[in-house]
């Protein structure tokens, strides 16, 4: 969808509910068809994160997590209508915006959960606080490109390839009360290293960047994430802030990864990473 021009372009025409159905519809009855080892790659991981639940709800998972895939592609088009228009709501929404307007620099923790850059886009809308986001771009150029272009209409600062981490650090040590949006959970060699799901893996990747910044600086971690409670609609919920100036980095993965580590598997069929790795694989 990205990387068709006009498809990018009737998405952004139609009104958001309607581009939101029709990019889950897209998702779930053509690219589901198309991705078919992604699809059964999903499958595998999925019962080995629900072994609880029978094949036939295993599979409703599937079908639903296609569709919130396909929505999400098709919301970057609208994700200013998406923030001014009521469609998200807050778990504790006083506590939470409490937390964003207390002082110092924050690093805002998340994983590929219900629609991440509605969430980037949501903390941005809901405070004052500088912000940055990191992410890696997608290998096709044109895609790559739309892409940027999209997130930097929503996300303030995004930054990525050589010289991110001297304008992370720059970011969070000039700019007051500074906020740098991370994903945790991002994928290498079909595997992830966050989440743990019981694997005894020391951090890495992303986390193990954030912990350093997070010493380096004085800056106190907010875990969140968003759920997709029905077509265009979401909820976030967040964790109590984690100061590393009074916990290990032990301690604070622990409570990390507990957190979004649950979230990944409660709510599997909105997680991206479950159709990109490999969980019958040994971990480097």
């Amino acid at each position: 969808m990205l990387s068709n021009p006009f498809l990018f372009t009737l998405l952004r025409i139609l009104p958001a509910s309607v581009a939101s159905w029709l990019g889950g519809w897209l998702s779930a009855h053509v690219a589901r068809r198309q991705m078919k080892l992604r699809d059964q790659r999903a499958r595998t991981n999925l019962a080995i994160l629900r072994p609880d639940l029978p094949e036939a709800a295993q599979e409703a998972m599937l079908t639903r997590r296609w569709i919130n895939l396909g929505r999400t592609m098709a919301e970057l088009t609208n994700i200013d209508r998406l923030i001014e228009n009521n469609h998200i709501t807050v778990d504790d929404a006083a506590g939470y915006q409490q937390v964003l307007d207390g002082p110092g620099p924050m690093i805002a923790l998340a994983v590929h959960l219900g629609n991440w850059d509605l969430l980037a886009a949501h903390i941005k809308a809901s405070t004052d606080r500088p912000g940055l986001g990191v992410y890696d771009p997608p290998e096709n150029a044109a895609q790559a490109a739309m892409l940027k272009r999209a997130r930097s209409s929503y996300m303030g600062e995004a930054i990525t390839g050589e010289g991110a981490a001297r304008g992370i650090l720059k970011h969070l040590t000039t700019k007051d009360r500074a906020t740098l949006y991370i994903l945790l959970d991002e994928r290498r060699d079909r595997q992830v290293c966050f989440p743990r799901f019981g694997r005894d893996l020391p951090p890495s990747g992303n986390l193990s960047v954030a912990l350093r910044l997070g010493r380096k600086v004085g800056a106190k971690f907010l875990p969140f994430y968003m759920i997709r409670t029905g077509g265009p609609h979401f909820r976030v919920y967040w964790h109590a802030p984690l100061d590393p100036a009074q916990l290990t980095d032990a301690q604070i993965m622990d409570r990390v990864d507990g957190f979004l580590g649950k979230a990944c598997i409660d709510h599997a069929d909105q997680w991206l990473a479950l159709h990109d790795m490999d969980l019958t694989a040994p971990t480097a």
